[in-house]
């Protein structure tokens, strides 16, 4: 019964170098420029958000201004 059981377990556990840690090491060099590659990007993206951010308080000062004179037109 212990040897059946034991098969049957065996069909269901993964082969020892299935599950192994895949990752293959990469030298000093192209760690350093995947990691510059990455911080251009990061640096673009927190200047589209900065320019958006930028817009919407522009847009925000806009209107204020323009109740602003609105109000004391009337």
């Amino acid at each position: 019964m212990a040897k059946n059981l034991g098969r049957a377990l065996a069909r269901f556990r993964r082969p020892a170098n299935e599950g192994a840690d895949t990752r293959v090491r990469i030298s000093a060099a192209e760690f350093r420029a995947a990691t510059e590659e990455r911080l251009r990007s990061l640096e673009r993206e927190v200047a589209e958000v900065k320019g958006r951010v930028n817009g919407l308080i522009f847009v925000v000062a806009g209107a204020v201004v323009t109740q602003v004179v609105l109000k004391l037109l009337q």
